[in-house]
């Protein structure tokens, strides 16, 4: 089957990537990131997702957990 999409362009990991930057866009919330991908080092996260360090923190900081 195929969607039209360029093989060599798209992979497992890039759709991994795209889920939890999703899930971060909606919610802000970089901890629940941070568990979905298994890091144990918030900078992992912030590095794996290409936000601003000042901008995850601000948004991780208005999240109650």
């Amino acid at each position: 089957m195929s969607l039209g999409l360029e093989p060599s362009a798209y992979g497992s990991h890039s759709m991994r990537r795209t889920k939890v930057a999703q899930i971060y866009k909606k919610t802000g919330n970089l901890r629940a990131v941070q568990l979905l991908l298994g890091h144990t080092k918030m900078d992992s996260t912030v590095r794996y997702l290409d936000v601003d360090i000042e901008d995850a923190l601000s948004l991780s900081e208005g999240i109650d957990l």
